[in-house]
């Protein structure tokens, strides 16, 4: 297989899974099995096209956002999102300079895979026998947050699911305002992430020695894929649960377990 289709097909996978919550890390770790080992800079640069297609995605909302915040109402989201972005940064950056993270080899992976999917499971239950809301508390905004961090700290957690069943424990039940706001808050998280990443990577020298050809079809890749998967996913679940989400994590990680050697 060619590099540059190698880069196609990582950033449709990098595009596909990004915001679903079935972890992109589990995904991505078994494509590189078999389609080869990619640097950093690489897979920053697709993380940061999947951002793309959420800006893309919520393109309206946000203007919407940004003119309206003479109204309360706009005031407010704004306000908690930006709550939920500093509890991200002001927790998550000690955490990530101490090296507070697991590898991303296949049996944390594997089990962060499953042990999230059975949380799904039990949250979505639990939340379906709360009152049907759609109101974002600062408790609501501040467990977002923390619950960034947590699936920056454990690699196949995946940051949407982890952060959109807490909002949906903590009283925010309707399914697609919980992920709206997860992914609104993932925009300027993932920038900021990818950004320190790549500010990292620039002090060490390590930005040379990269195919643009194939960077840029990657990119291009998961920001068009990326956007359809944000917009059918915020349709599908107006109307089914996450349950499938859920018992395809389960599956997967037992998968990895079984068939990936562990130190891959």
């Amino acid at each position: 297989m060619s590099d540059l289709l190698s880069a196609l097909l990582l950033g449709i996978l990098e595009g596909l899974t990004e915001f679903l919550p079935i972890s992109s890390t589990g995904h991505l770790l078994i494509a590189q099995h078999w389609l080869g080992a990619r640097s950093d800079f690489f897979n920053i640069v697709i993380q940061a096209g999947a951002i793309l297609a959420v800006v893309l995605a919520f393109r309206q909302r946000l203007w919407t956002l940004a003119t309206g915040l003479n109204q309360a109402e706009n005031r407010d989201y704004v306000m908690k999102l930006g709550v939920a972005f500093l509890v991200t940064a002001v927790v998550g950056l000690p955490v990530r300079l101490a090296g507070w993270e697991l590898p991303e080899t296949v049996t944390p992976v594997a089990w962060a895979l499953v042990i999230g999917g059975v949380w799904m499971l039990l949250a979505e239950r639990f939340a379906g026998r709360l009152p049907d809301s759609t109101t974002i508390t600062w408790k609501v905004a501040v467990a977002v947050g923390l619950a960034q961090v947590i699936a920056g700290v454990f690699p196949g957690t995946s940051r949407s699911a982890a952060a959109i069943f807490l909002a949906m424990l903590l009283g925010l039940t309707r399914r697609a305002a919980a992920a709206e706001f997860v992914f609104l808050v993932g925009i300027p998280t993932m920038f900021a992430a990818s950004g320190y990443a790549l500010l990292e990577m620039a002090k060490k020298g390590q930005l040379g020695n990269e195919n643009w050809t194939d960077v840029g079809v990657a990119f291009v890749a998961a920001a068009i894929t990326g956007f359809i998967v944000v917009k059918w996913l915020l349709s599908y679940i107006k109307r089914r649960p996450f349950t499938g989400f859920a018992l395809y994590r389960i599956a997967l990680g037992f998968g990895l377990l079984l068939f990936l050697p562990a130190g891959n």
